[in-house]
């Protein structure tokens, strides 16, 4: 099975709400449900509320000035972290899709969506002595910062990117009683799959030469750079 069939096979729906916040599914629940991977034999690919073609949607990804003035920032916290900028990539335009100034109905602050207590964890000391914990997080570069160590934390502490995540979407709690494995939440499983989407696609446009494998809960594969 070819790395983007496995992913293809499930149907991923979603839409964005008058709050900015993107509801994902695997099936759709109601009318405001539209599909965000493509089926077998198209070659769409959708971030909620962008309806473009996957050469559409890299591309943008690759020159949107939102994204280009931030790539410096982004190479940074992946160079800090030990995670690929694609990585990064994918989860911010999943989470905020750029938006900096992004704050969910929940409380999730910034470029990739950190709720206050995480930012409290994850900043050093000297960071929480610079500024308010939510000031941090509402900076670009502390955002990416923080936000890259806790997502490279939680790849070591769960043992795969998707358990990683899927940990990131739905609390590390739900991931360790699913047996350090992607949970059976509808959601959790249709934003892991659409991180990874992208991810095995920024990775095919920029480093295919280093793609080896990577590790679905379900034990299916897609790319992963060693």
């Amino acid at each position: 099975m070819g790395p983007l069939a496995a992913s293809a096979q499930t149907p991923l729906y979603g839409y964005v709400d008058g709050h900015g916040v993107a509801h994902l599914a695997q099936q759709p629940l109601d009318t405001r449900f539209e599909p965000l991977l493509r089926e077998r034999g198209d070659s769409r690919v959708r971030v909620p509320g962008k309806s473009i073609d996957r050469g559409s949607l890299l591309t943008w990804l690759e020159f949107a000035p939102e994204v280009k003035s931030l790539m410096p920032l982004m190479r940074q916290a992946a160079e800090s972290s030990g995670l690929d900028v694609e990585l990064l990539k994918a989860v911010i335009a999943v989470e905020s899709g750029f938006r900096a100034d992004q704050v969910s109905p929940a409380g999730a602050i910034g470029l990739m969506q950190l709720m206050p207590a995480a930012g409290e964890r994850y900043a050093t000391r000297g960071e929480r002595a610079a500024a308010p914990v939510e000031t941090l997080l509402r900076d670009p570069r502390h955002n990416l910062t923080i936000g890259s160590r806790m997502l490279a934390d939680l790849w070591r502490r769960t043992g795969s990117i998707d358990a990683a995540l899927a940990a990131w979407n739905a609390g590390e709690g739900r991931v360790r009683k699913a047996g350090n494995r992607v949970p059976d939440i509808a959601e959790t499983r249709a934003h892991v799959h659409l991180v990874l989407e992208l991810y095995w696609s920024l990775l095919q446009s920029s480093q295919s030469q280093r793609a080896r494998s990577l590790r679905f809960a379900s034990g299916s594969s897609v790319a992963h750079p060693e």
